[in-house]
Parts: C-alpha cells; sequence; structure tokens
C-alpha cells in the first residue's frame, strides 16, 4: 500500500508539473518572426488559426536590424519557441547567437528561394526584398511552404489564408502599376538603400542614395555629388523616411531647391493582428506620395 501510495504520489506530481516534458505537446505552436515585414508576412498566414501564437523579437521602434544585438528579453523570447522566421539575406546579423545557443530551433529563411535574386553590391546581398511586392509574395509563399512541412496538420489553415493574402498583395501590385508605370519623371533620391527592389519593380531610376548606412551622415564629397545630381534632376525631389532624421536631406534641399517627400520603408509598427493590413496600406501610401511628387 505504501509503495502504491508513493507511486500515485509520483504520477500526481508529474502530471502537475510536466515532469520536464516540453510545453510543445500541447498541440500549440509559437512562431517568433525576426522585425516587423516578416511578422506582417507571417502573421496574414497564421491569422486567427487555433494553437498558433505570432510574436515579433524586436521592439516596434526598431528599424532594419543592420547593427541590431540581442536582448536578455529577446533570449527569452526565443527560448519558448518553435519557429524563428527571419529575412534572411544578411538582415538579422545575429542569426548565428541563436542558432548556437539554441541549435534545435527551427529556422525559416523567408527569403530563401530561387524566385527572388538579390540585388548584389560590392559582393554584399541588399537584403531589402520585401519592399519588391513581387518578392514580398515569393517570401509569403516561403514561409507557407516550411510552415506545412513543419506543423502539417494545421496546412489547409496555412495555404488557405496565404493564397487569400497572395491575391490581395497581387491586386494592390497590379493598382500600383496603373498609378505608376505611366509616371512622366522616374528619377528618385532616397534615404538609403531599402527602395532598389522597390524601384526596380516599378521601373523607378534611383541616381542617389543620401545615407549608405542608416544614421551615418554622409561626407562632404558624398552630400556634394548628390547636390549635382539632384540640380540635374528635371524634377527636383527627395525621399526620407519616417524612422530617420531628415537632417541631410533638408541640407540638399535648401541647396537644390528640391522638394522633400516622405516614403516608409515599413520596418517599423506594432506587431499585433489588428496591424495585419499595415505593409498594403503603407506600400499603398507610399505609391500616392511618389505619384504626387513625380506627376
Amino acid at each position: 500500500m505504501k509503495k502504491f501510495f508513493c507511486l500515485a504520489l509520483i504520477l500526481l506530481t508529474c502530471a502537475l508539473t510536466g515532469c520536464g516534458s516540453s510545453s510543445k505537446d500541447d498541440g500549440k505552436l509559437t512562431i517568433v518572426t525576426s522585425f516587423y515585414p516578416i511578422y506582417l508576412e507571417t502573421v496574414n498566414i497564421c491569422n486567427a488559426i487555433t494553437g498558433v501564437e505570432v510574436v515579433n523579437l524586436t521592439p516596434p521602434q526598431t528599424g532594419c536590424l543592420h547593427d541590431y544585438r540581442l536582448t536578455p528579453e529577446d533570449m527569452k523570447t526565443l527560448e519558448t519557441a518553435d519557429i524563428l522566421v527571419i529575412n534572411g539575406l544578411g538582415m538579422e546579423t545575429f542569426l548565428d547567437k541563436v542558432t548556437e545557443t539554441y541549435p534545435d530551433l527551427k529556422i525559416i529563411n523567408a527569403s530563401d528561394s530561387p524566385e527572388i535574386v538579390p540585388i548584389v553590391e560590392n559582393d554584399v546581398p541588399n537584403p531589402h526584398v520585401w519592399m519588391s511586392i513581387t518578392y514580398a509574395i515569393q517570401q509569403v509563399k516561403n514561409i507557407t511552404s516550411k510552415l506545412c512541412e513543419i506543423d502539417p496538420d494545421r496546412t489547409d489553415a496555412y495555404r488557405k489564408r496565404a493564397l487569400d493574402y497572395v491575391d490581395d498583395l497581387t491586386t494592390l501590385r497590379d493598382e500600383m502599376h496603373l498609378s505608376l508605370d505611366l509616371l512622366p519623371h522616374k528619377d528618385i533620391v532616397t534615404f538609403h538603400e531599402a527602395f532598389a527592389y522597390f524601384a526596380t519593380e516599378f521601373k523607378l531610376n534611383v541616381v542617389a542614395v543620401i545615407e549608405r548606412e542608416p544614421g551615418t551622415e554622409p561626407t562632404p564629397q558624398e552630400l556634394t555629388a548628390t547636390i549635382e545630381k539632384v540640380n540635374a534632376m528635371p524634377v527636383k525631389v527627395i525621399f526620407t523616411e519616417p524612422q530617420y532624421s531628415p537632417k541631410a536631406a533638408e541640407t540638399i534641399a535648401r541647396e537644390t531647391g528640391a522638394k522633400i517627400f516622405t516614403l516608409d520603408p515599413i520596418v517599423t509598427g506594432e506587431a499585433k493582428p489588428d496591424n495585419s493590413s499595415d505593409y498594403m496600406n503603407k506600400m499603398l501610401n507610399n505609391a500616392v506620395v511618389l505619384f504626387e511628387a513625380l506627376r
């Protein structure tokens, strides 16, 4: 009787504590995304699917992840994750630390596809591929395919939501082409290299980039060169980004008489399901701004 009682006590304790077993057996799936544009793609695939939670790793104000360093809070978030979805192409410079610390964490690289051909400069790929709607669609397809492999029980749900989102993105791309393809002027000066893929998609010509590295002021020589290029443009316009100071752009504008407009690379925002349409809304607003600036 005493042995039976002890065994029953052990079984009860295991039931209450999990006896060291992983909470992953409860059917729930925690997906962490590296930053905001990847969150928006993933949450549109997973929105309202029972048992699936999508969490963004980085704070709402974090822009591109070129120099981002993981915080202790980030590591706690990753500790409970089943999957980490990344942009890839060198955007997540912290990835080595993640894979070393959590070797069993499944990684989905949204840009790992022959359909996505990176723009390369000085042997370094430009990682801002989501700014091409065509490539954003491909990223959604890549994420969906990998989620179906990892979590086959929810395949139908993932595919249905992804198909709906791809349809919406395709319509958005077609509508933006109607507005932008016939613009009489195509030359633009951008704040940094986030718009290379956007420009390629909509046949715009980036004649100059104000800051190659965000937050790094252009040298006097770079500033002079940009001023000369702006003065040669038939329509003098400069595009800043809401995430960064417009100081350098304002200097160029004073010297050239150029007008300043704002384009959003869609790297910051509140990562919550209610904002799932943020990519489409901001892309559409970018088209409106460009039409106003270049018509």
